[in-house]
């Protein structure tokens, strides 16, 4: 099984890493397939509940915001509300009468499986306008100048580094030296290995802010960095709550040795949006106070 599992885990970087360099299209339609599959798992955790969802028009609605947000960020942002009344509208009218917690578990399956993951799109295509070398606006690069990458690019490479740093450190860390629960929700988790999961996400942070030349790049890159630690932790630590809700102890079967998509992918569902407003509020706000 471990090298089934490392197997799958290489696989699945591989088919990440060439989706990020691609951008355009590519990652927006790779990102679908890979919400599509998210989606389904979330579904499954509710059923299992006793819960019927909106899952049809969840799904189409969702995909609908992933597309939007490549072609028009704000379009996404309002069809956002729209989806929402779509999917009351559609639960009111069928012939079973239908619950909060039907009501409840849609928008959820929208918000967290649906909209959040759109910043993923919205930051890869930050200074990505005149890059595209390949049909469907795709890039691949001329040569290996890390300055000579689109913004969007080498920010999300650098976000992704910092989960699989916190990731693999606390994992690491608190299988060695662990002592104190973290959480009863998750209880293989540890203090000890999610402090230093963070420590490793701030660590690359700080290396990923220094190679772009940020303003005060050894802090941007630690708040960064740990911002990150602890938006991918609570990633974590919310589908381990719905999985132990559920009673199943992994979302899904899809990946060899690793479990579902979202057992993959939790980490990364509420970093996007923290990592994108970072970028395009605060790094510019500080610019000029490095300038003078």
């Amino acid at each position: 099984m471990p090298w089934v599992r490392i197997a799958s885990g290489i696989i699945a970087i591989a088919i990440a890493l060439s989706l990020i360099v691609l951008g355009g299209w590519y990652f927006t339609l790779g990102f679908g397939v890979i919400v599509y599959l998210g989606q389904l798992e979330v579904f499954e955790l509710v059923r299992a509940k006793g819960i019927n969802p909106a899952v049809r028009t969840t799904l189409f609605v969702s995909q609908v915001l992933l597309v939007t947000a490549h072609l028009s960020p704000p379009i996404a942002d309002a069809i956002l509300a729209l989806a929402g009344t779509c999917i009351c509208f559609y639960l009111l009218f069928q012939p079973k009468f239908a619950t909060i917690a039907d009501v409840a578990a849609s928008i959820l399956a929208l918000f967290y499986g649906g909209y959040l993951p759109t910043y993923w799109i919205r930051l890869r295509d930050l200074g990505a306008s005149g890059t595209a070398s390949l049909p469907l606006e795709g890039f691949w690069p001329s040569n290996l100048s890390w300055s000579q990458l689109p913004m969007g690019l080498t920010i999300t490479f650098i976000a992704f580094a910092c989960i699989w740093g916190a990731d693999i450190g606390a994992y690491a860390f608190g299988k060695m030296f662990g002592r104190t629960p973290l959480s009863s929700i998750s209880p293989k988790k540890t203090v000890e290995g999610a402090i230093f999961g963070m420590g490793a996400s701030a660590s690359i942070g700080i290396i990923g802010a220094w190679s772009l030349s940020w303003p005060i790049w050894w802090l941007t890159g630690a708040a960064l960095g740990t911002i990150i630690g602890i938006s991918s932790l609570l990633g974590d630590l919310t589908e381990s709550l719905m999985k132990r809700d559920a009673g199943v102890k992994d979302s899904g079967t899809l990946i060899p040795g690793h479990g579902g998509v979202l057992d993959r992918t939790d980490s990364y569902v509420f970093t996007a949006p923290l990592v994108y407003y970072f970028v395009i509020y605060l790094i510019p706000l500080l610019a000029p106070l490095t300038a003078r």
